[in-house]
């Protein structure tokens, strides 16, 4: 990775107005804790005839501190519990 890039991202998780620390927690393991960006969009969805709104939470990670996240591990962020779905 370029060490300008590297360094941006550096900053953007280290921003208190962006970054949140966080405890990743891997099936069967123990907990770690990580530094994360949590971006909480809302998602629009079309089924049939209708729209359906729903709250979604997306959570970047980096590899550095989690190198193989895997659907059904855990992160926790100020007490709120979030189960990994995909990659």
């Amino acid at each position: 990775m370029p060490l300008a890039f590297e360094s941006a991202l550096e900053l953007l998780f280290a921003d208190p107005n962006i970054g949140r620390d966080a405890v990743y927690i891997a099936d069967g393991g123990a907990p770690v804790l990580v530094r994360v960006v949590a971006r909480r969009a809302d998602a629009i969805s079309d089924f049939a005839d209708a729209r359906l709104w729903s709250e979604t939470t997306r959570i970047d990670l980096r590899v550095a501190e989690v190198p193989n996240p895997r659907p059904g591990d855990r992160i926790e962020i100020e007490g709120d519990a979030f189960l990994i779905q995909g990659e």
